[in-house]
C-alpha cells in the first residue's frame, strides 16, 4: 500500500542551492552572447545620397576599403550590382557579424524601370537558401543572410517621393522591412525637413506602402522607454547626414562637416535624425530580425510550398508520363477486378446448373 504524505510534510523539504525560473532569462543571456549575433542590413539609393558614409558612421567602422567609384564614362554602362559586405563588430563581449548590402547603379539610369528586379531576386535568392538550408540534413549551422532591414535613401532635392520611390517600395514592403530615410539633411532647413517628412508620410499612405512599425509599448515598460519610442515614431522618416571626420568644436572633438557658416554635427540631435536612426536599429534589431523571420519568410515559405518544390528535370513531359503511367495501372487493375468477378460468376453458374440437374435425377 502506497503511503500517504501530507502537503505539509512536502513543505518541510528543503532543497539546497535550489535555483528559481527567474535565472533562465540568465542563462539565455550567455548561451546567445557565446553565440553571437547575425544582422544583415540593405542600403537603397540613388547614387551620391551618402549612403556608404551613413553606414561607416553608424558602426564605426570602414566596409568599402578597397571601393572604386567609377567616373562618369562608366556609369552609363553601369547596371544594378549589389555589393554585401560582412564586419565582425564585438563591443563588451558581444559579436555581431554585420553583413550590409549596397547596391550600387540603381536609379542612375535614364530608364529604371527594371533597376529593382535584381534586388529582388537577391532577396528572393537569400530565402531561398535559407529554406533549402532549413530543410537539408545539416541544419545547426545555417547563415542568415536575409535581409532583415532596408534603408531606403529618398533625395532632398524632390518635393516628395518619385515614381521610382514609390513603386520600388510597393514591391519590397512585403519581403523586407522598409525603413525610409531622408539623405543629406544638413542641405535643408528645420522647416523644409518638417514639411519633407510630412509629404513623404502622406504619399506613403495614399500609396498603401508598409514601412516597418515601431512596436508599440507595453503599460509596464519605463517611462523613459516609452517617450523614447514615441519621439522615434514622430522622426519617421529619419531625416540624416553622415560624416567621419573628427573636428574640435568648442574643445570636443565632434564628428561632422565643416561649413563657411559653422558644423554641422552628425551626433547632435538639433542638426539631424543621425542619433534617432541608430538608436531605432539598435535596440529594435531583435525586433526586425523576429518580423522578418515570423511574417516575410513565412509569406515566402507558405507561397514556396503551395506552389511545390520541382525537383531537378522535373518537367511537363515527365508530368504526362508519370500521368499516363498511373492512368494504364489503374486500367489493368480494373480489368483484372472485372475478370476476376466473371469468372466466379461462372463458377455459381456451373454450379445452380449442376444443383438443378441433381434435383431432376432425383424426381
Amino acid at each position: 500500500m502506497c503511503p500517504f504524505y501530507s502537503i505539509s510534510q512536502f513543505s518541510n523539504i528543503e532543497t539546497p542551492g535550489y535555483v528559481g525560473f527567474a535565472n533562465l532569462p540568465n542563462q539565455v543571456h550567455r548561451k546567445s552572447v557565446k553565440k553571437g549575433f547575425e544582422f544583415t542590413l540593405m542600403v537603397v539609393g540613388e547614387s551620391g545620397l551618402g549612403k556608404s558614409t551613413l553606414v561607416n558612421s553608424l558602426f564605426l567602422t570602414d566596409l568599402y576599403p578597397e571601393r572604386v567609384i567609377p567616373d562618369a564614362i562608366e556609369k552609363q554602362k553601369q547596371t544594378v550590382k549589389l555589393e554585401a559586405s560582412t564586419v565582425e563588430i564585438e563591443e563588451r563581449g558581444v559579436k555581431l557579424r554585420l553583413t550590409v548590402v549596397d547596391t550600387p547603379g540603381f536609379g542612375d539610369a535614364i530608364d529604371n524601370s527594371d533597376s529593382f528586379s535584381a534586388i529582388l531576386e537577391y532577396i528572393d535568392d537569400q530565402y531561398e537558401r535559407f529554406l533549402r538550408d532549413e530543410s537539408g540534413l545539416n541544419r545547426r549551422n545555417i547563415v542568415d543572410n536575409r535581409i532583415h532591414c532596408c534603408f531606403y535613401f529618398i533625395s532632398p532635392f524632390g518635393h516628395g517621393l518619385k515614381p521610382l520611390d514609390v513603386e520600388f517600395m510597393k514591391q519590397l514592403h512585403s519581403k523586407v522591412n522598409i525603413v525610409p530615410v531622408i539623405a543629406k539633411a544638413d542641405c535643408l532647413t528645420k522647416k523644409e525637413i518638417q514639411r519633407l517628412k510630412s509629404r513623404i508620410m502622406k504619399e506613403i499612405e495614399d500609396h498603401g506602402i508598409k514601412i516597418y512599425p515601431l512596436p508599440d509599448c507595453d503599460s509596464d515598460e519605463d517611462e523613459d522607454f516609452q517617450l523614447q519610442v514615441k519621439q522615434l515614431k514622430e522622426a519617421v522618416p529619419f531625416a540624416v547626414c553622415g560624416a567621419n571626420t573628427l573636428l574640435e568644436v568648442k574643445g570636443k572633438k565632434v564628428r561632422g562637416r565643416l561649413y563657411p557658416w559653422g558644423v554641422v554635427e552628425v551626433e547632435n540631435p538639433d542638426h539631424c535624425d543621425f542619433i534617432k536612426l541608430r538608436t531605432m536599429l539598435i535596440t529594435h534589431m531583435q525586433d526586425l530580425q523576429e518580423v522578418t523571420q515570423e511574417v516575410h519568410y513565412e509569406n515566402y515559405r507558405s507561397d514556396r510550398l503551395a506552389k511545390g518544390i520541382k525537383k531537378p528535370g522535373h518537367n511537363k513531359e515527365s508530368e504526362n508520363l508519370i500521368v499516363s503511367q498511373n492512368s494504364a495501372i489503374i486500367t489493368s487493375d480494373k480489368d483484372r477486378i472485372l475478370q476476376e468477378k466473371e469468372a466466379e460468376l461462372r463458377r455459381m453458374q456451373e454450379m445452380l446448373a449442376q444443383m438443378q440437374a441433381k434435383i431432376q435425377a432425383q424426381q
